[in-house]
């Protein structure tokens, strides 16, 4: 198996953006994109799928988070795209029921080469920490549509908007986490190719 590691950029009129991926890597993260509450996600996501990620993202922050949050979400798909290849031998499917304290997040993933978001996420504030709650499914659509994967993630319950929001993030790491997974030589698909 060759190293499933990537390095990519994107420059817009809006933002830079650098992101270095391993997949099979040991869940270091270090990130930085100007927006805290969004680092501590993308650092939930980073230590739980096992993945190291280095990011560097710099964005039209004075105007709000939206372009930092999409092409961060981008590039990263279009990483994890390039670093899995062809997909041989990947487990293809990854799923997780993650609790945070009152909070439970499900969330179901395929590594099927067609980018599809099912969302169903009722969070109790619109805005946490300055960051506006819906860029969250933003970034999850953004993220799936350039990686190719699909992506059905449900917040089953919860009161507390961090817990909503973090097991969101940790549980897709841990589907993704069990997706990336090398189970066989076969790529997995009955169509021989994914």
């Amino acid at each position: 198996m060759s190293a499933r590691i990537v390095k990519k950029s994107r420059e817009t009129a809006e933002t830079k953006i650098e992101v270095e991926i391993n997949i099979d890597g040991s869940g270091r993260a270090e990130v930085e994109t100007g927006v805290p509450f969004f680092d501590h996600m993308l650092e939930q996501l980073i230590r739980h799928s096992g993945f190291d990620i280095v990011l560097k993202a710099d964005g039209d922050l004075e105007i709000d988070e939206h372009h930092t949050v999409e092409d961060t979400a981008i590039l990263l798909g279009q990483a994890c795209k390039v670093a899995l290849g062809d997909k041989k031998g990947i487990a293809r499917f990854g799923d997780a029921l993650v609790p945070m304290d009152e909070s439970l997040v499900r969330t179901a993933v395929d590594w099927s080469g067609r980018g599809y978001l099912y969302a169903d996420l009722p969070f109790s504030r619109a805005s946490l920490g300055g960051f506006s709650l819906e860029m969250v499914e933003e970034f999850l659509q953004k993220f799936s549509l350039n990686a190719g994967l699909t992506l059905h993630v449900e917040l089953l319950h919860g009161k507390n908007s961090h817990h909503q929001v973090e097991a969101v993030f940790k549980s897709i790491a841990i589907a993704l986490a069990k997706s990336v997974q090398i189970v066989s030589e076969q790529i997995p698909s009955t169509k021989g190719v994914l």
